[in-house]
């Protein structure tokens, strides 16, 4: 029998979360439906913490990491969604859809990141030079940081794809309202 992994309401939340209601855990769907898992729901917070607000990367090098993240896992919750993060830290996107490309399509910064996502996915482990460009450009930390990320945003990715996790309501709608634009000289077979 197929257990139901809808995100859950607030009029069903479980009492053993309840720490975490009307927080992070209740303001995106991936973290609603999580919770049919208290659990592991309350033991991914303070990683959650880390990951999301304290990491050794700026917020436009998380941004990236998850972007390339939530493409290598064809994970359209992730992607979307930090289609609309990555907009807030001031990403345009041109940059954004670049992302989802070639990495021979992707430059500076951006692509030593992408590389290393990549490298993660295809190697499970960085090349001696990738780990070298990433450390000149996130230092030991931000490495660390760089394969926390994608070791976070991939169980997230797991969940939202296993389960069809809806959008939540105020990404769809931007999404809806504002598609990724790229631009009249970008390249359409690099599209998301």
């Amino acid at each position: 029998m197929q257990h139901d992994f809808s995100p859950i309401s607030d009029e069903d939340w479980p009492e053993s979360a309840s720490a975490l209601q009307g927080g992070f855990a209740t303001a995106l769907n991936v973290y609603r439906t999580m919770a049919h898992h208290p659990d592991l729901l309350n033991a991914w917070a303070p990683l959650r913490g880390h990951v999301v607000t304290a990491p050794a990367l700026t917020p436009q090098q998380s941004e990236i990491v998850i972007l390339r993240t939530g493409h290598r896992l064809g994970s359209a919750y992730e992607w979307a969604h930090h289609i609309h993060r990555a907009r807030k830290v001031g990403i345009d996107d041109i940059r954004i859809a670049r992302i989802a490309g070639p990495l021979t399509g992707i430059s500076g910064d951006d692509a030593t990141i992408a590389r290393a996502v990549d490298e993660l996915f295809d190697q499970r482990r960085l090349t001696d030079d990738t780990h070298a460009r990433l450390g000149d450009l996130v230092g030991p930390k931000g490495i660390l940081d760089v394969m926390a990320t994608v070791g976070f945003y991939s169980v997230l990715g797991f969940i939202v794809n296993s389960f069809d996790t809806p959008l939540d309501d105020d990404v769809a709608r931007e999404m809806s309202e504002w598609p990724l634009s790229l631009g009249d000289d970008q390249d359409n077979g690099d599209q998301p």
